[in-house]
C-alpha cells in the first residue's frame, strides 16, 4: 500500500506546500499561486508577497433601531 508524503506549512497568510518529493507549491485556500523546485524558493516567495489573512463572511444582521 502507498501513502502519500505531505509536508505543508503556512507562512505569511499562504500554504507552502510539498506531496510526495514533487515541486513546492505556493497556494491559497482557492489558488495555486507559484510552482517551485525547492522549499526555500517557495518561503522566500511566500514572503515577497503581501500578508495575507482569510476573509470571513460580513455580519448580515441589521442593527436595531
Amino acid at each position: 500500500m502507498h501513502s502519500a508524503m505531505l509536508s505543508k506549512t503556512h507562512f505569511n497568510g499562504y500554504d507552502v506546500i510539498n506531496v510526495n518529493n514533487g515541486p513546492w507549491r505556493v497556494c491559497t485556500h482557492s489558488d495555486r499561486l507559484g510552482s517551485f523546485a525547492t522549499r526555500e524558493e517557495a518561503m522566500s516567495y511566500a514572503a515577497s508577497l503581501p500578508a495575507r489573512k482569510e476573509r470571513t463572511a460580513l455580519n448580515t444582521e441589521q442593527p436595531a433601531h
